[in-house]
């Protein structure tokens, strides 16, 4: 990048998942100061940038995921409230028509004189004004709880995320760089197989999936189908030979905070580049939080595999 581009003014933003940087660590001294870093770390710490970067991610949280979230929330809350009306209404609404017909028994009863000590209908009659009012009450709050009303989002930090290539400057680094292309060919080709393997599974279970890895939201693929609760699926491939699988805190982070929706998808892919993947779903694979320095879990593949269900 040119000395005019170093840092722009502009971006694309996008959701970035509850806590997409738990991986990552932070700078040394040595790497701040590496050329041009040093550089775009001094204009991204101008106050005019920063507020530009504020600017637009406020709007972005407004114009995309307030709207979101407040489908979530309106999705959950909007059925209960309809069915506590529904039972205040019934409950209510018999309780006035029980003291309304006592209050007319009692003035009858009144009329022939027979008073009763206990209770006359006046009292009978203020029971059932006072039922009225309470019932017209908590219609009136449950109707303005309906009626939800984002607030504005507030950005509370941010965080520039730099590659791990743009340090590696020693003969030595680039030497490790080299050595480990035919490792990463070799996992790519691992998630490929293990995802395309996901996404067909989906749609043969009537899902439209769709691919959301690169965006960090803590699962790799939303899957959707009509009158269906939206499936968050997060792809595991490995091939026969290695016996454990790593997942993030950020995954585990996002099945926690979604369990209804969160699945754990286990792929074993063949060495032979066309052969067929088994697949296996977990569901609530996790019971806690790992501890807050943890940046990933290793797991023993096979003991999870017991614990999968067939896709289909």
């Amino acid at each position: 990048m040119d000395r005019q581009d170093a840092c722009p003014t502009e971006f694309n933003p996008r959701d970035a998942g509850p806590a997409p940087y738990l991986n990552y660590r932070p700078l040394t001294p040595e790497e701040q100061d590496l050329p041009p870093l040093a550089e775009l770390l001094a204009k991204v710490a101008e106050n005019s940038v920063s507020s530009s970067l504020e600017t637009q991610a406020l709007s972005y949280a407004i114009a995309h995921l307030v709207p979101h979230h407040m489908a979530e929330v309106r999705q959950v809350k909007e059925p209960l409230i309809i069915k506590t009306i529904a039972a205040v209404k019934e409950r209510l609404t018999k309780e006035i028509m029980y003291w309304d017909i006592r209050s007319v028994e009692l003035q009858a009863q009144e009329a022939a004189g027979r008073i009763n000590a206990r209770l006359n209908s006046g009292k009978a009659r203020q029971r059932t004004d006072e039922l009225e009012a309470r019932l017209h009450k908590r219609l009136a709050e449950l109707a303005q709880e309906r009626q939800f009303s984002p607030l504005t989002p507030v950005v509370l930090g941010g965080a520039l995320i730099m590659p791990a290539g743009l340090f590696a400057k020693s003969s030595k680094s680039s030497e490790v760089l080299k050595t480990s292309e035919l490792s990463l060919q070799e996992k790519q080709r691992v998630e490929q197989a293990a995802m395309q393997a996901v996404m067909s599974a989906e749609r043969q279970l009537g899902y439209q999936p769709v691919d959301v890895g690169h965006e960090n939201r803590g699962y790799d693929i939303e899957s959707t189908a009509p009158d269906k609760p939206l499936r968050f699926i997060e792809v595991k491939g490995k091939l026969s030979d290695k016996p454990t699988v790593t997942i993030t805190r950020n995954e585990i982070l996002t099945a926690l905070n979604k369990p209804a929706a969160w699945i754990l998808a286990l792929v074993q892919v063949p060495p032979e580049p066309d052969a067929p993947c088994d697949i296996r779903y977990l569901r609530h694979p996790f019971s806690h939080e790992p501890d807050f320095a943890t940046v990933s879990v290793t797991f023993d593949f096979k003991k999870l595999w017991e614990l999968g269900g067939l896709t289909i």
